[in-house]
Order: C-alpha cells, then structure tokens, then sequence
C-alpha cells in the first residue's frame, strides 16, 4: 500500500506543476495532496506542522490565482472581458501546435475580449490585454515556482525514508 501511496503522490506533486499552467487544474493544491499521501504511507512520518503550513500556503496561492490576473488587468484599465478572454486564449493556446501558444493565446484572448468590450478603443484594449497578460504571467510564474517547491519536499521526503518503504 505504501509503495501505491508513493506512487499517488509522485503523480499528484507531477501534476500540481502542470496545474501551475492549466487554468482547470489547481496547480499547488494538488501538488500538496501529492505530499499528504506521501505523509499518509508508513514509511514517512505524519508531520502536521509541515503540511499545515504547505496547505495554508496552497491554499493562499489558489485564492490569490483568481485576483493577480484581475488586477494586472485593472491596473492597466481593463474590463472582465480581458480576464475572461486570457483565460479563454489561455485553453486555446494550450492545445495549438505553435510555439509559446499559451502566452500568445492569453494575450490575444485578452485582446480580444478587450475589443469585444470596446471596438473603438484599440489603444486601450491593448494596453489592458498587456495588463492580462502580466497579471497571468505573474500568476503562474507563483503557481509554478510552489509546486516545484512542493516536488522538490516530496523527493527530498522520499529519499530520507526511501529505506522505509521496501525493508
């Protein structure tokens, strides 16, 4: 059973760093399940200190994902239109063939939810798809620097209790 756990949470901390790019996956939560079933194998020991303060940070993250892009946005004289449209280009992006797809559709899908807004203010949608774009860049730059962190505990874990899960 310890060895499934091991393997569970491997994935889930693997994932968490990919959710730190895909809008539907929440990147350091899973993440940080991933180190929960390495804490619940009887190889390492239960350390509640250490995943409270690993959760509360997830969960901080995960909480401030919803507002860094909105504020990028704002501060640069954006509109929701601009959020939902980064979001929309990010998905976009994500599943075309082209080079740095996921930028470039955050971008465009700021824009264009911007001149959706507004078609006569092209200055300012621009303006406000970069303020999108920085915001999501800024935001997953967070996202994906904690769940390397959170990989990074969960290998360092593992190779200090590794004698424990096949003796």
């Amino acid at each position: 059973m310890d060895t499934f756990l091991l393997l569970l949470g491997l994935l889930f901390v693997f994932l968490g760093i990919i959710g730190s790019f895909l809008p539907i996956l929440p990147g350091p939560i899973t993440g940080w399940s991933g180190l929960l079933l390495l804490h619940l194998t009887n190889a390492v020991p239960m350390d509640k200190t250490f995943l409270t303060i690993t959760f509360i940070i997830a969960l901080a993250i995960f909480i401030l994902d919803y507002f860094i892009p909105a504020m990028g946005t704002k501060k640069f004289g954006g509109t929701k239109y601009g959020v939902y449209g980064t979001t929309i280009g990010l998905i976009i992006g994500l599943f075309s063939p082209i080079p740095f797809g996921i930028l470039i559709g955050a971008f465009t899908g700021a824009l264009i939810g911007e001149l959706l807004y507004d078609s006569k203010d092209v200055n300012r949608a621009l303006k406000a798809s970069f303020g999108a774009f920085l915001g999501f860049l800024a935001s997953v730059t967070i996202k994906f620097s904690v769940a390397v962190i959170y990989f990074v505990l969960f290998i360092i874990q593992f190779w200090e209790y590794k004698g424990g899960f096949w003796s």
